[in-house]
């Protein structure tokens, strides 16, 4: 399942390098634009700047859809370095996830106190600012490196109930693994949050730029320094049981133009 994946920014690109397209929620949809002569424009959908790629001679968006959206018709905008606005329609799909019901014995993991809620509410907003991340730093290479080796114990999308109440879908993977394992950084970042939150334990948010911030929950110990850069393969941290969980794993959430989408999808078909 580890194989590597790719995507290539600003440079000639072979078919295997994009991600698969699943325009689903919670999913991308790859947008073809403007013949890649002219520069890259600047793609928008619903109010966030998107990723755009090179491949087969055009200009690409990539565009991550949210868990939240409703299928049908869409639109990416763009607009070119002489101000030239254009728009382009694709489809999204629908798309039904399995449910997951987990039991904790923790009761304040799922009825929070109203400090408890206080503090949630706190931590929501450093969350969010961390996802709307924005670098404009040219990637040359977007070649995954898997952040911990172990089986998949929750795939992305599941609609969860904690001890029978609905809560929140996974916007991840979680990924077992023994209580120290290291976790590696799967692509070059720079660490632009780091913390310990109610829910997601010792975590570390990693900007790998044009719009794909990944973060890492769950960690028994946080190896980097807010504003650090790091390389790929490089260790951020250690598999712990922080926060809400049942047992040791590394929850992984990989985030497009803010909207939090498949991880699985960077990964060649049937891996």
């Amino acid at each position: 399942m580890w194989a590597l994946c790719g995507l290539l920014l600003g440079v000639a690109a072979n078919a295997q390098d994009l991600p698969r397209e699943s325009p689903v929620p919670g999913g991308i949809a790859i947008v073809p634009l403007m013949a890649d002569g002219e520069p890259a424009p600047v793609a928008n959908f619903n109010g966030s700047r998107v990723m755009v790629v090179r491949h087969n001679g055009r200009w690409q968006a990539l565009v991550g859809l949210p868990l939240t959206q409703e299928p049908g018709p869409q639109t990416v905008t763009t607009r070119d370095n002489r101000g030239n606005a254009r728009e382009y329609p694709f489809i999204v799909q629908a798309k039904e996830y399995a449910a997951q019901y987990l039991t904790l014995k923790n009761k304040r993991m799922v009825e929070p106190t109203e400090e408890d809620l206080a503090r949630i509410a706190r931590e929501q907003t450093i969350i969010q600012q961390a996802f709307a991340a924005w670098n404009d730093a040219t990637l040359t290479s977007l070649r995954c490196f898997p952040p911990v080796h172990g089986p998949v114990t929750s795939v992305f999308g599941l609609r969860r109930f904690f001890n029978k109440e609905p809560r929140q879908p996974h916007s991840g993977i979680d990924i077992a693994a023994p209580v120290g394992t290291p976790v590696v950084a799967p692509l070059a970042g720079t660490v632009i949050q780091t913390g310990e939150y109610f829910f997601n334990g010792k975590t570390v948010f990693l900007d790998h730029g044009q719009g794909m911030v990944s973060m890492f929950n769950h960690l028994s110990r946080i190896a980097v320094e807010r504003g650090a850069r790091v390389n790929q393969g490089q260790e951020i941290g250690e598999v712990g049981m922080s926060g809400r969980v049942t047992g040791p794993h590394l929850h992984w959430t990989v985030s497009l133009n803010n909207n939090r989408v498949d991880p699985t999808l960077f990964l060649p078909e049937g891996k």
